[in-house]
């Protein structure tokens, strides 16, 4: 049997998705993967990377020396700003639904692509969000509807925002690295705030129905352990509309994502996107550019409303336990005094939690990851958040 060098297809968006592992590809190739759309009414984003090699250590290949633009039909041009990390930035767009609009690319080595143009597609409102408690978990849904029966063909992806909190709460903060102080309520970090994004491909069609309406559509599933249910979870979901080409492209992508080695799955060679290698016509480009309006809508969940026996998985603090340290100590049978604060805590090896009984014998403390939450996420309280 022939042995071939198979190449995981990786997209990569920061803001927009996670990676979504596609069935290898028999090639020795680095294709461009797109993935983003042209966002009317507000910025855009899109990310480039490329296939990897899923024998290599790389997991993913981001094209940061890319200029990117946006094209109208009528002829106006748009420029991206790269933000160094294969992702590329419009300002708000005001564009018009009369034209058609298209993705240009030029990357790093001089290679040229261009989508089709395609048309402008404005997502219905998002009617409303909800959460059904299941036994394997929390699922979310989204309700939507078009009343002029124009959308049928709808996509979701969504950004979470929960709330994380350290092992052992810190009253003190190291200051000037030679001594310390209580921490005020700007400098807590025990409460933190962490972003993630949807590592699925969320479709759902209303084509077969008398009327454009999408009910109950399930979109996210949360696990019953997962640290994001511990306190609270809000989570900002966007709706696209798609043509009936994009949605068929977005379907076959998700089968492929879904059935990972599977003998008779999809090829990604297969996918047939809307984005072209003018340099060479020959070589395969990953993904689907769209255009339009999208729809957001935000649903908050409470750790109260959730089952009791839901427990979160806290194994990032496995191992984590107080330490106290000494400004000074003399080991027993060596008379050598020992600075522990420090070397310890002044150094930053460990993370001050409180004071010993006497302020003057030294300080409690842990390592960093048990008491820093800022090493996951942000201090800084959402404005969003309940």
């Amino acid at each position: 049997m022939k042995k071939f060098l198979a190449i995981l297809l990786v997209i990569t968006a920061v803001a927009c998705k996670k990676q979504i592992a596609l069935k290898p590809i028999v090639a020795l190739n680095s294709y461009l993967v797109v993935d983003g759309s042209i966002n009317v009414g507000d910025s855009s984003i899109i990310a480039l990377s490329h296939t990897v090699n899923i024998a290599g250590k790389a997991r993913s290949n981001p094209e940061v020396n890319a200029t990117v633009t946006i094209e109208s039909s009528g002829g106006s041009s748009y420029p991206l700003v790269s933000k160094n990390n294969g992702n590329y930035v419009s300002a708000a767009l005001n564009l018009s639904v009369t034209q058609n609009y298209r993705l240009k690319i030029v990357t790093g080595d001089g290679k040229q692509y261009a989508s089709d143009f395609v048309p402008v597609k404005n997502s219905p409102a998002i009617d409303s969000l909800g959460y059904a408690v299941k036994t394997e978990g929390l699922q979310i849904n989204v309700n939507t509807h078009d009343a002029a029966n124009n959308t049928h063909y709808y996509r979701w992806d969504y950004v979470d925002t929960y709330q994380v909190r350290s092992q052992y709460e810190s009253k003190l903060i190291v200051v000037n690295g030679d001594t310390s102080a209580f921490r005020t309520a700007e400098q807590q970090i025990y409460n933190c705030w962490l972003n993630d994004t949807s590592g699925t491909i969320n479709l759902g069609s209303s084509a077969k129905l008398a009327k454009d309406v999408i009910s109950n559509q399930a979109i996210a599933l949360i696990l019953p352990t997962s640290e994001k249910l511990r306190i609270g979870i809000s989570i900002l979901v966007k709706q696209h509309a798609l043509t009936s080409d994009a949605f068929n492209y977005f379907d076959l992508l998700q089968k492929n994502s879904d059935q990972v080695g599977g003998v008779f799955d999809a090829q990604p060679s297969e996918l047939t996107g809307n984005i072209h290698c003018l340099t060479n016509p020959a070589e395969p480009v990953i993904g689907y550019i769209t255009a339009g309006a999208v729809a957001k809508a935000r649903l908050f969940v409470d750790n109260e409303n959730l089952p009791g026996t839901w427990l979160p998985d806290l194994s990032y603090y496995d191992g984590c336990s107080l330490i106290t340290e000494l400004y000074d100590y003399v080991p027993p049978m060596s008379g050598i005094v020992e600075h522990q604060v420090r070397e310890y805590v002044y150094t930053g090896i460990e993370t001050p939690v409180d004071t010993v009984l006497n302020p003057k014998l030294g300080v409690i403390s842990a390592r960093p990851r048990c008491v820093d939450c800022t090493l996951r996420g942000t201090s800084k309280k959402p404005s969003f958040w309940k």
